[in-house]
């Protein structure tokens, strides 16, 4: 009657000593194949901007340029003098 379950507690722990051993060899595995062991999470792709949002962005780089060439203009003119 012992024989059983001793065979049985036996059979549970080799298995479960066989998938510790598997999870560590996919790690290694994983470290060889990346260079990293660390899990990174990666940000879904990023949405399109719909028209309207597209134009708005433009004209705001637009004028931002603008803003630059304007201050640039103004300290060129101030240093020429």
């Amino acid at each position: 009657m012992i024989d059983p379950l001793l065979n049985a507690i036996f059979t549970v722990v080799d298995f479960v000593f066989d998938l510790s051993i598997a999870i560590d060899r996919t790690k290694r595995l994983s470290r060889q194949a990346t260079g990293c062991d660390k899990i990174v999470d990666v940000p879904p792709d990023p949405k399109p901007l719909p028209p309207a949002a597209q134009r708005a962005l433009a004209e705001a780089k637009e004028r931002e340029r603008a803003r630059e060439a304007a201050a640039q203009a103004a300290s060129g003119t101030d240093q020429a003098s």
